[in-house]
């Protein structure tokens, strides 16, 4: 199996990777093999990342973290397909987050 590289793909190429990257969590998740099924679940959000737009991730901008309730994240620099920052509230130390994962805090609560 080859693996082609996210940046090279196109969006529907990204967009079917994403799909079957899923479908194959759901069936590791189902057989109850942990493991394969968070490397499923991180790969689709990596290959996610690359489907969103880096200028509408702003440094200083503070976003909701999509499957995490209640919880912040300040953004201080992007590199690459990661946002670096901040949990709000938190005394951990800078970390790294996809930017798929990150949600505009104005879109629900």
């Amino acid at each position: 199996m080859t693996e082609q590289n996210y940046a090279a793909m196109t969006e529907q190429e990204l967009r079917q990777e994403i799909a079957n990257l899923r479908e194959k969590a759901r069936k590791a998740e189902q057989l109850g093999i942990v493991n394969e099924f968070a490397v499923y679940e991180r790969k689709a959000l990596m290959a996610a990342a690359f489907l969103v737009d880096l200028s509408q991730i702003i440094p200083g901008e503070m976003y909701r973290i999509d499957g995490a309730p209640g919880e912040f994240f300040q953004v201080d620099r992007l590199k690459g397909r990661f946002a670096w920052g901040h949990r709000l509230g938190s005394d951990r130390y800078e970390e790294a987050l996809p930017v798929s994962i990150l949600a505009p805090m104005k879109a629900g609560k």
